[in-house]
């Protein structure tokens, strides 16, 4: 199994990047969250030429907030950089869209989205609709090497529901799963694995498990100040899917266990106060995925920290980590936190005892 290290994406991240690299981590993903981090491309093309041997991944982007034509070649310029290195991960659209007050995007827009942007990777002449019209477009003057459509790029699909994970199988496309628990992880890799065999897929398929988490030390709580820092930031993701579906009535994949309840119920009623009225979705996100709003501290208890995050103690990390391994996944992940980067030592640790 290898490592990787996630991000919510800095201009400087490639210090980060490069600190993976160093310790031994396979791939550095950068989220693609725009008003919220800094641009992927931007951070992806310092870090490749600053690293040499860590792949560099978006984790993943949203194809509704850049045409595809954009996209390709954004990558292809990034291949030139660091050839072979490129990792494509893209998804329907979670913290981007949230962020803007919008659900997920249309699964067939996604795949055609995708098979625009791979054709034109190919050099072939594709047809899509640009502005309402059919129009043909290509990339022109390959000859001048000023980006690289030779050397492959990886494609990884983020596909949480049955159909996604279709798609996924389709394209051969490697997967990538944001989750909480093992077990959930281990039963939705058994359905992504008979959706892979029913497509004719050959080859293995190609899993990563991306998570947050805090290496606790022996005796130290589950929301010790170190905890809520690192790993804070994932429960507030229930909070937030609640909120939304009660304010805005968006698709909510988080079920709400009983033993959470009143917090999530708590966090919501404070929801409905966000300002503007007419937009609560921007204090909701704000801090997604980076940080626990002072407003938010009281809903984030131990409970929900180690019900939604993968924060526990060393041994414990190793133990799950092998599940997942031995589940089939090839890849493991875990985000580091803005402030919090130093975590990656202990997440290091960790990685260690699987080689």
């Amino acid at each position: 199994m290898q490592f990787g290290i996630a991000m919510p994406t800095s201009a400087d991240s490639w210090k980060t990047a490069l600190r993976a690299e160093e310790l031994g981590f396979a791939t550095a993903w950068f989220y693609d969250t725009q008003m919220l981090s800094a641009d992927c491309f931007v951070a992806m093309g310092a870090a490749a030429m600053k690293t040499s041997r860590i792949r560099l991944g978006t984790g993943v982007l949203i194809p509704s907030n850049r045409i595809a034509a954009v996209t390709a070649n954004a990558y292809a310029s990034l291949n030139k950089l660091a050839p072979g290195r490129i990792d494509m991960g893209l998804g329907t659209g979670f913290t981007g869209r949230r962020a803007m007050g919008l659900g997920a995007m249309k699964l067939k827009d996604f795949e055609e989205y995708v098979r625009v942007m791979l054709a034109l990777q190919r050099g072939e002449i594709v047809e899509t609709e640009v502005e309402g019209e059919r129009r043909k477009i290509q990339f022109l003057n390959p000859e001048l090497e000023l980006f690289d459509l030779k050397h492959p790029m990886r494609l990884h699909l983020a596909a949480a529901g049955p159909r996604a994970r279709k798609l996924a199988a389709k394209l051969g496309a490697a997967w990538v799963n944001f989750f909480s628990d093992v077990p959930a992880a281990v039963q939705m890799i058994g359905e992504m694995q008979e959706a892979w065999t029913a497509a004719g897929n050959q080859a293995p398929l190609q899993a990563t498990a991306f998570v947050l988490g805090c290496v606790l030390a022996e005796g130290e709580p589950a929301d010790s100040d170190r905890a809520m820092l690192q790993a804070g930031p994932r429960a507030c993701v229930l909070l937030h899917r609640a909120a939304d579906e009660a304010l805005m009535g968006l698709h909510n994949i988080s079920p709400l266990p009983e033993a959470v309840r009143a917090q999530v119920e708590g966090y919501v009623a404070l929801a409905k106060t966000f300002q503007p009225a007419d937009a609560p979705y921007l204090n909701n996100h704000r801090g997604h995925l980076m940080s626990v709003k002072p407003e938010e501290r009281k809903f984030v208890s131990a409970e929900l920290i180690r019900m939604t995050s993968f924060t526990a103690t060393e041994a414990e990390l190793k133990r799950r980590v092998g599940d997942l391994r031995d589940a089939g996944y090839t890849e493991f992940t875990v985000q580091l936190v803005p402030g919090q980067e130093n975590a990656i030592e202990d997440w290091a640790r960790i990685m260690r005892a699987f080689r």
